[in-house]
């Protein structure tokens, strides 16, 4: 890639060859301030090499996803967050569908304490988290079983999820573009998510702000077919206003969290606090 120092090119590559990179231990390898390693990360996430998190950066994409390891990088802290938020708009008593994702992994790690739920899902990280628990019923979708994730895709899955009517479901989307498209990046896996969507009650998207300035290739739904968005910030103003416009609830799980590209500061790498959970309409 051209226009790039020699420290960036040698950032770039130890990015590819581990996934991310971070920057207190680029700092000691290159023998450099912090400030000047957060200045080299921004300057390729401007490039969109990498993509920032917390602490440091990991290789961006928009044609092949990120390693699933690695997603559990990214806006980790606005995962947590939320995942508490959604699974506190989830009653007890109640049936629903968890999609694959990290973030819906989040709101399934928070549903521990809720009592008499089934939950039918084809992330086995998801029946992993709650089948221990007793007053939960894991119901897993057969199928392909991906090695990448641990997601059931295909068929199989598809036709068991559409013997069920849930309550709730919550799913997940690897890009979100200004105009409410929810996208991805398997096109398998995109059919099990629409089934869910079909046969779901009320669909509750779950996504992090970072989703809004990616791309992805396959379309899942359009934002319309939701009935509430839990995310961690301000939407933008265009998506915003369909939101609106359609009735969406939308809850701001960290509405007062900073972007971290734009605050290159000794600030940038401190654990951002969780704000109360804001809902809006």
């Amino acid at each position: 890639m051209t226009g790039l120092t020699h420290r960036q090119a040698e950032i770039l590559n130890i990015a590819r060859a581990s996934g991310r990179v971070m920057v207190e231990e680029l700092a000691r390898r290159f023998e450099v301030s912090a400030q000047t390693i957060r200045k080299d990360l921004n300057d390729l996430c401007e490039r969109r090499s990498l993509t920032r998190i917390h602490g440091g950066a990991i290789i961006a994409s928009g044609v092949e996803n990120l390693a699933y390891e690695a997603r559990r990088f990214v806006a980790a802290d606005e995962k947590k967050a939320i995942g508490a938020a959604a699974a506190s708009l989830i009653p007890n008593g109640c049936s629903l569908f968890i999609n694959i994702g990290t973030t819906t992994e989040e709101v399934a790690s928070a549903l521990t304490s809720h009592e008499d739920l089934l939950v039918i899902t084809n992330n086995l990280n998801v029946a992993m988290l709650l089948y221990r628990h007793p007053r939960i019923e894991v119901v897993v979708a057969g199928g392909t079983v991906r090695r990448a994730d641990g997601a059931v895709v295909g068929s199989t899955a598809t036709q068991l999820i559409g013997q069920f009517k849930v309550d709730y479901a919550i799913i997940g989307a690897s890009a979100i573009d200004e105009e409410g498209a929810l996208l991805d990046f398997d096109y398998r896996e995109v059919q099990v998510a629409q089934a869910i969507i079909a046969n779901a009650r009320s669909v509750m998207l779950v996504a992090d702000s970072t989703k809004l300035r990616r791309s992805a290739p396959v379309r899942i739904a359009h934002i319309t077919q939701i009935q509430t968005f839990v995310t961690d910030q301000e939407l933008p103003e265009r998506l915003a206003t369909i939101c609106h416009s359609k009735g969406i609830e939308v809850v701001e799980a960290m509405p007062k969290a900073a972007d971290i590209d734009d605050a290159p500061t000794d600030a940038q790498d401190a654990a951002p606090e969780a704000a109360p959970v804001v809902r809006l309409r």
